[in-house]
């Protein structure tokens, strides 16, 4: 009987391969084919945060142009809307991976304080969606002087 050596990296690499094909399985895709959960099924990364005065919504865009990309605020709720096509260089059995995701998007959020929407400005660079929401002067923090 040859003795085996234990390789703990190979061991991380199987768990991996099993991990990524319970994966895959679960949600109807085999090996070498884009399922159908991906399309539609994605929405871009973003950074929501509060300043005294504005709240700064910042997203990952990359790929888009500007007109490829909807913003709306209705009552509370900011909504992203926008859609990035596929690339048609490669033949379908041209790819080893494919990872990237394709397919319209909505993003909806509820925002924590309430909008001047007169006053939103937005800002697109190197793939960079900013949004500057200004709070109304309702939702400004406002001091209290206390008497007596």
């Amino acid at each position: 009987m040859a003795l085996m050596r234990r390789s703990p990296a190979r061991d991380l690499l199987s768990i991996r391969d099993e991990m990524n094909r319970l994966f895959n399985e679960f949600f109807g895709r085999t090996e070498g084919q884009e399922g159908t959960w991906w399309a539609g099924a994605w929405a871009p990364p973003l950074d929501l945060y509060e300043a005294d005065d504005a709240l700064i919504l910042k997203a990952e865009l990359p790929g888009f142009a500007k007109d490829d990309v909807n913003v709306e605020i209705k009552d509370s709720t900011l909504t992203l809307k926008g859609q990035r096509s596929r690339e048609t260089e490669a033949k379908e059995e041209q790819y080893h991976r494919r990872e990237r995701a394709y397919g319209s998007f909505q993003r909806s959020l509820l925002l924590p304080a309430t909008v001047d929407t007169g006053k939103v400005t937005a800002t697109y660079k190197d793939g960079i969606l900013e949004l500057r929401l200004p709070k109304s002067e309702a939702a400004k923090p406002k001091r209290i002087a206390i008497s007596g």
